[in-house]
């Protein structure tokens, strides 16, 4: 299995018992929907390697107390501390109405109710404050605010991102 193949569910955070149980942080609105997981992929001296899990459950709602396959112990466990957890993309849940993956939106036009087409989402960029797409334009790169406020709609169907942006926003990068 290959990174690009996968989403980054949490990390291990730390462990939890003396039989070998670790604390998965898991990186998601939704940490129910992990609870009964039957494997995962840990980021292993970089490589993905598939771990079976024995039990999980909810710990302190962002927590995940994880027993794998094979772990007994504390030191087993102490090698998996920091370790990055991935799953494979057919494993996200479908998003619906105007929520949406970053990377499934990768490729889509953005077009604004007064402009029309704006151009295409090369990438997001979420180092920042607030999340933003960075968008082509005849190889101009424009970067629009992923605000909740400006997103009209989200069609799946047409590959589109119909936003309503502020005056000015798109013509100070043209």
């Amino acid at each position: 299995m290959r990174k690009e193949d996968c989403f980054y569910l949490g990390k291990i955070a730390k462990k939890f018992s003396y039989k070998g149980e670790v604390l998965v942080y898991l990186d998601t609105d939704e940490p129910e929907l992990y609870e009964n997981l039957e494997s995962v992929f840990v980021d292993y001296n970089k490589h993905l390697v598939p771990f079976f899990i024995e039990s999980a459950s909810l710990h302190k709602n962002d927590f995940l107390r994880v027993h794998f396959e094979d772990i007994n112990t504390e030191t087993e466990a102490d090698n998996l501390i920091g370790s990055d957890l991935y799953l494979p993309l057919n494993m996200l849940p479908k998003l619906s109405g105007n929520k949406f993956y970053f990377h499934e939106v990768i490729g889509f036009e953005v077009e604004d109710k007064r402009l029309g087409i704006v151009g295409e989402i090369q990438s997001i960029n979420d180092t920042t404050a607030q999340p933003l797409f960075e968008v082509l334009k005849d190889g101009a790169e424009i970067l629009i605010p992923m605000i909740d406020q400006f997103l009209v709609k989200v069609d799946r169907e047409n590959k589109k991102i119909i936003m309503d942006l502020p005056e000015g926003l798109i013509e100070m990068y043209l």
